[in-house]
């Protein structure tokens, strides 16, 4: 059974690390990355089978994919806390040749980061091709992948669907940060998603719900959404989050999506998060 205490003490660390990287350089998305901090937490720490052992091929293991790479400040957080690399590392976001770019990738050689990401719409595209292959394969383990609602604009993301259902890849498990905000403003203002569940069960994928900023919610959701895997249908977890979730000022406006607090808001937002890991 889930430590739901000790989960959300790692939560509000992951929240003080995505603050504080993202102050120390003036740039970077905290709003998104706090919106999910229950999350990554969540999947990192109690619910994926891996190795921090790293091999790109990640065979026998639970593989997760980031497609809405923007949010990296809580990736690589939770990936430095899980034991992938060093906490230290994190005080070199966004720096010179940095392994933690602002949006993930491959070339630096990053342990954890399977793939390039950040060019919204091609993430899905990219787990299902790994859920196929684990079929192919005989291997049993799950894929998971993250995706933001605004991303959900693009194209390439209900190609993905589409092929995901037709071909039957029913060991992946993906998630919508819908948090209902994007960079240029409300998701229902720049391009209504309608009626979401209903558009992707019109996909042929398996849908179900859950609160992405309670951290109960979030482990039953994911066991429930396992047992909805192995029956032929690909599923998808619209995950409900509040932007900038953690830090009150940050809450209820897209304007965090991408703005870096100053010296008096990071004091404040960590007065508002408590240490319980240590801070790099």
């Amino acid at each position: 059974m889930a430590d739901i205490a000790k989960l959300e003490k790692v939560a509000s660390q992951v929240r003080r690390d995505i603050v504080r990287m993202v102050h120390a350089v003036n740039s970077g998305h905290p709003g998104g990355s706090l919106g999910c901090a229950d999350y990554f937490t969540a999947l990192y720490f109690d619910v994926m089978k891996y190795s921090t052992d790293f091999k790109m091929d990640g065979k026998g293991e639970d593989l997760f994919f980031l497609s809405n790479g923007h949010i990296s400040p809580v990736w690589y957080s939770t990936l430095a806390r899980a034991g992938f690399f060093e906490v230290k590392e994190l005080a070199t976001f966004r720096k010179l040749n940095t392994r933690l770019q602002g949006h993930p990738t491959t070339h630096e050689g990053l342990p954890g980061v399977r793939v390039a990401s950040g060019s919204l719409g091609q993430g899905l595209s990219v787990a299902v091709g790994a859920a196929l292959t684990k079929k192919h394969n005989n291997d049993d383990r799950i894929v998971y992948s993250l995706h933001g609602d605004g991303e959900l604009q693009e194209g390439q993301i209900w190609e993905a669907a589409m092929f995901a259902a037709h071909n039957k890849v029913d060991n992946i498990i993906s998630a919508i940060d819908f948090n209902g905000r994007q960079i240029d403003g409300d998701v229902s203002d720049v391009m209504d998603l309608g009626n979401l569940r209903g558009k992707w069960e019109s996909f042929g994928w398996t849908v179900t719900e859950m609160d992405g900023n309670n951290m109960q919610a979030i482990i039953d959701g994911l066991a429930h959404a396992k047992t909805l895997t192995g029956k032929g249908k690909p599923v998808m977890i619209i995950m409900k989050t509040e932007m900038g979730a953690g830090v009150d000022f940050m809450m209820g406006s897209h304007k965090w999506h991408g703005v870096a607090p100053n010296d008096e808001q990071l004091a404040n937002a960590l007065s508002q998060l408590p240490e319980t890991l240590g801070d790099y």
